[in-house]
């Protein structure tokens, strides 16, 4: 697990034990976007090795869509902090998608 997930995860923990309970359903959401994006981006890894530069590139404009959303969701929740950490993983995926030859 990358350090940023791992940091993710952390604050994620805190934020269970100290939001209120309307803010929770917003944060459990926003974690669910970041595991989609954290399995598209293991999808993005195979597609690239298999060798489907197309796919490649859709699968990674996926990737920041759900990093876009559970960011906002992160911001509704009051977990401002974890979307914060979202902008390194949105910088890693235009590193990406530079890698890649997307855009």
């Amino acid at each position: 697990m990358s350090k940023s997930a791992l940091s993710v995860l952390a604050g994620l923990s805190l934020l269970a034990c100290v939001a209120p309970a309307s803010a929770l359903p917003s944060c459990l959401e926003a974690q669910r976007k970041v595991d989609e994006a954290n399995a598209l981006r293991y999808q993005a890894r195979q597609e690239a090795r298999l060798g489907n530069h197309d796919r490649v590139c859709d699968t990674l404009d996926e990737v920041g869509d759900r990093y876009n959303d559970a960011r906002d969701a992160f911001d509704d929740c009051g977990a401002g902090v974890i979307a914060i950490d979202l902008r390194s993983e949105l910088r890693a995926l235009r590193v990406a998608k530079r890698i890649n030859r997307c855009d």
